[in-house]
């Protein structure tokens, strides 16, 4: 908190993965510290908090719940937001 930071998370069949960015920092910027491309081809982030993840179990159970959100180039990233970004470069 001191140091105004949040973390975010990407999560994949192989890897979960943290990253840390400034709070108050919108969805294509966070996709810009994974890497320039995402930033730069950024179309849309499907995201859901941490604790509903685990609750639901898995992705496609919480997709199938209607727990997953679609946000845009205008969302800010939530401190514990696990998010799949759509991009294309």
């Amino acid at each position: 908190r001191a140091l105004d930071l949040i973390t975010f998370l990407t999560a994949g069949e192989k890897e979960v993965r943290a990253w840390t960015v400034r709070r108050g920092t919108k969805a294509p910027q966070a996709a810009g510290v994974i890497h320039s491309d995402m930033e730069r081809g950024f179309i849309r982030a499907e995201v859901i908090d941490w604790h509903k993840l685990v609750e639901a179990g898995g992705w496609a159970a919480a997709k199938e719940k209607g727990w997953v959100r679609t946000e845009g180039k205008d969302y800010v990233v939530q401190d514990g937001d696990v998010m799949l970004i759509l991009f294309n470069v």
